[in-house]
């Protein structure tokens, strides 16, 4: 049986989601500018992401910082279609870039939604069993923390640390999961 997260990266290629005149730069391992001073992350960061994610078929997952909708098409391809992913991003030109990205993916149980000012994440549709957070918090979110569902998991980067977040008897348990760097979380 093909490893999950090793599938969604085959069935969602980075080079679909991203500028046509950056796609010849799709293989490379590093995070690539997609414009309005957002990136395309580091693929192996993307892939150690999910894997402390796990999500399972079925999952309602968030996807905060859907930016260009590779994301959201990967959380998609692990979920199924027995899932859900609700992806938010910040800039609206990314919102309409992401859509058509993940329009040809063909996951209708799938979205991207323009980001409400002044409102972390999606709260009138919590909660989520998984929340994936693509740019970087000053400090753990709260209100993030609020949408989790119990048993749920975060994963997200916080003052340059990877935190994997999981909520149990109403309580998160926080652990830590090396350096990295995103773009800030507004």
């Amino acid at each position: 049986m093909p490893d999950p997260v090793d599938a969604a990266f085959e069935a969602a290629p980075r080079e679909g989601f991203l500028p046509r005149w950056l796609r010849r730069r799709a293989s490379y391992d590093g995070p690539l500018e997609i414009g309005h001073g957002q990136t395309s992350s580091q693929p192996r960061t993307v892939e150690a992401m999910l894997r402390l994610l796990a999500v399972r078929p079925g999952d309602r997952v968030l996807d905060v910082g859907s930016g260009s909708g590779w994301t959201t098409a990967l959380l998609g391809h692990l979920t199924g279609a027995a899932g859900e992913v609700v992806g938010v991003e910040v800039v609206p030109e990314l919102v309409a870039f992401g859509r058509a990205n993940l329009a040809r993916q063909e996951l209708p149980w799938t979205s991207i939604r323009p980001a409400e000012p002044g409102v972390l994440g999606v709260p009138d549709r919590a909660p989520y069993d998984r929340i994936l957070v693509s740019a970087e918090a000053r400090q753990l979110p709260d209100e993030l923390v609020a949408q989790l569902a119990p048993g749920g998991r975060m994963v997200l980067p916080v003052s340059g640390t990877m935190l994997l977040v999981e909520q149990a008897e109403g309580r998160p348990r926080v652990t830590r999961h090396g350096g990295y760097r995103f773009v800030p979380l507004v």
